[in-house]
Parts: structure tokens; C-alpha cells; sequence
């Protein structure tokens, strides 16, 4: 059976983690409202919030004509400081406040994968998993700090840093895949897709034949 996929995000850093991999897709993008979805649940820890928001994403985006007999994949990152959920800053206050308080130190980022099968005659799996990371930044200069947040690209962030960018240079070591911190695990990704009856090589883009 052929398969098809589409990312349920609209992260760049996703499709282009994805593209890199050598994965075909497709992007559509969905409406959830995710602080109603986590009011709608309670209060919840940052593991199950990541996984809960990448489960509406992926089921919002499955129910829609376009992902007809497609495979969905939904991803959320929610990060872990000092026993707080961090999601986007959005504004530039919080992030500096944020980051400030995270300079030599290290937090957790989760990254909830949800896969949803809706082929004709496919496994017809709802399954999704989490993958976490412990990040350790480097020390940073109140200077750095601000020239950071105001680049612009910690405000779109869960977290307020990205690895695969200028918070790079910030960012010592991470302990786990590297992959989950910039915004979905391939690996985890290849997991959920073998529990759907389905190899990774399947989605490989001009793969020669045996």
C-alpha cells in the first residue's frame, strides 16, 4: 500500500527536519485553539501537555478532506523550567525574562508526536509518543541576552531558544535527540509509522528500486 504523509504544523523547522531526512510530504495546517484545548483537560504536566496539543493537531488537520488516505503526523514542544510549561514568549519582556533565568543552567524539552492513519484499508492507528531532551546552556551576558530576543527568533519559540539557529551558539550540550529539541524526532517518527504497519523507506524520496 503507497503512503502518503502530511505534517500537521506549520514550522519550518519541522518540514525542513523532514525534507532533509529525505521524507516526501505535505503540510496542511491546523486551527486548534491550544489554550482551550488545555483548559478543556486541566491542569496537566509539560510531557502530557506537548502530547495532548500534538494529538488535537494531528486529528483537527486528519479530519480534513486533503488528508483524505493520508498519514498525519502533529507535533508540539512545550518546555520544562523549574517544574513550568514554557511555550512561545511572544513578547519580548518574557523572553528576556525567561532566558535570563535559564543562562547556565538546563531544562527539558518535550516534544509530543501524534500519527494518525486514515488510508483506506490502513492499520487506522491514533497512536503518538513523547520525546524529551534535557538541554544545557551556556553562560550569557545580559548583552547577549538582549541582542538574542531582539533578533526576533526566540519570541516564535517554545522555550524562547532554538538550536538549529542563533540560540545555537547559546546551547552547551543536549542530553537526548537533537532532533526533538529543533521540533520533531525522526526516529520517533519511524517508530509510530512501524506500529501503523508502515517502514520510514516508504516515504524516502527517489529511493532506487531492488
Amino acid at each position: 500500500m503507497t503512503a502518503r504523509l502530511i505534517l500537521a504544523s506549520k514550522s519550518p523547522a519541522r518540514t525542513k527536519l523532514l525534507a532533509d531526512a529525505g521524507i516526501e510530504h505535505g503540510v496542511l495546517v491546523s486551527d486548534v485553539d491550544e489554550p482551550a484545548v488545555v483548559a478543556a483537560y486541566g491542569e496537566l504536566d509539560p510531557h502530557d501537555t506537548s502530547l495532548l496539543l500534538a494529538r488535537a493537531k494531528a486529528e483537527a488537520v486528519a479530519s480534513l478532506p486533503d488528508a483524505d488516505g493520508a498519514l498525519v503526523i502533529g507535533c508540539d514542544s512545550v518546555f520544562e523550567f523549574d517544574g513550568e510549561a514554557h511555550g512561545k514568549p511572544y513578547e519580548p519582556a518574557v523572553a528576556i525574562e525567561r532566558i535570563s533565568r535559564m543562562r547556565g543552567r538546563s531544562g527539558v524539552l518535550h516534544t509530543g508526536h501524534w500519527l494518525v492513519d486514515t488510508r483506506d484499508g490502513g492499520s487506522g492507528a491514533t497512536i503518538g509518543a513523547v520525546s524529551s531532551a534535557t538541554v544545557h546552556f551556556g553562560a550569557m551576558t545580559d548583552d547577549e541576552v538582549r541582542q538574542y530576543v531582539a533578533s526576533g527568533e526566540p519570541l516564535q519559540c517554545a522555550g524562547s531558544f532554538t538550536i538549529d539557529g542563533l540560540g545555537g551558539a547559546f546551547i552547551d550540550r543536549v542530553d537526548g535527540d537533537p532532533h526533538a529539541v529543533v521540533g520533531l524526532s525522526i526516529s520517533t517518527l519511524r517508530t509510530l509509522l512501524h506500529s501503523a504497519g508502515v517502514s520510514i523507506t516508504a516515504l524516502w524520496r527517489d529511493t532506487p528500486a531492488l
